[in-house]
């Protein structure tokens, strides 16, 4: 069994074919999917999702960072209601991006924290998004560092010492389609970091794993995520299975 944890298989990549592509997943042997939050205007479009996949779709509720704009405050209301409503199995996805727009980084900060906060008030992980942004990152958890704060550095693509520092702050690196990408960088390193670290996601429908690099990702593409992984740390694929898929259940406790 496969875990994608982190996959956006309620966005509009997939309307026209969205029950077919869960289908070639869960043929693939992926029975797990966690699903990142965006903004307030994809929230029913998750609750439908999971309405039709109860038992393999899991949701987190939070605000990305590209989403965080003059309206912030509004958009971090809607996510503390929805908590009020119903429970959710991360806070996420949530961080910093500074490829888009570097003139909301004190927002976004700000907006990054108190997700930090709702988590640990919730005893949740975080998922966290972080693009061209480590050490504005790393400055946020550094303030929020502890036992309650805990869970995965999605789609990382940093150094071996920025994978360090992410462990430090009880993050697991969320390793998608880069890992197979010619300059992707993480595979030189990456089997000396312990595969205890590590969770296997596809960030669908973006970043599709190499032969399918430029065009629409899919969950059922993580199982070439997960040979390349075997390879890398020189373990058979169904061992890279159990054990990333033991590491989602640490991180989400399901």
């Amino acid at each position: 069994m496969l875990t994608d944890t982190h996959t956006h298989l309620y966005s509009e990549a997939f309307s026209e074919d969205r029950d077919l592509v869960v289908q070639k997943a869960l043929d693939e042997g992926i029975q797990r999917f966690f699903i990142p939050a965006i903004d307030s205007g994809y929230t029913e479009a998750m609750y439908e999702l999971e309405k039709d996949y109860p038992n393999n779709i899991f949701l987190m509720m939070g605000l990305h960072p590209t989403s965080v704009k003059e309206n912030y405050k509004e958009e971090l209301k809607h996510v503390e209601e929805q908590f009020e409503k119903r429970s959710f199995y991360a806070v996420g996805e949530i961080g910093i991006d500074l490829y888009w727009d570097k003139n909301t980084l004190e927002i976004q900060k700000k907006a990054f924290k108190e997700q930090i906060q709702l988590a640990k008030k919730h005893q949740l992980p975080i998922i966290i998004h972080c693009r061209d942004a480590f050490d504005e990152v790393f400055e946020v958890l550094e303030t929020e560092k502890g036992n309650d704060l805990f869970g995965i550095f999605h789609c990382f693509t940093g150094t071996k010492e920025q994978a360090q520092q992410a462990i430090f702050y009880n993050m697991k690196l969320g390793i998608g389609g880069v890992i197979t990408f010619k300059n992707g960088k993480i595979d030189q390193f990456l089997n000396e970091i312990s595969i205890e670290h590590i969770v296997l996601e596809t960030d669908s429908p973006y970043l599709s794993p190499v032969p399918f690099r430029g065009k629409r990702n899919e969950s059922s593409y993580l199982s070439l995520v997960c040979k390349k992984i075997a390879e890398v740390y020189g373990i058979s694929e169904s061992e890279v299975a159990r054990i990333t898929t033991k590491n989602s259940i640490d991180v989400f406790g399901i």
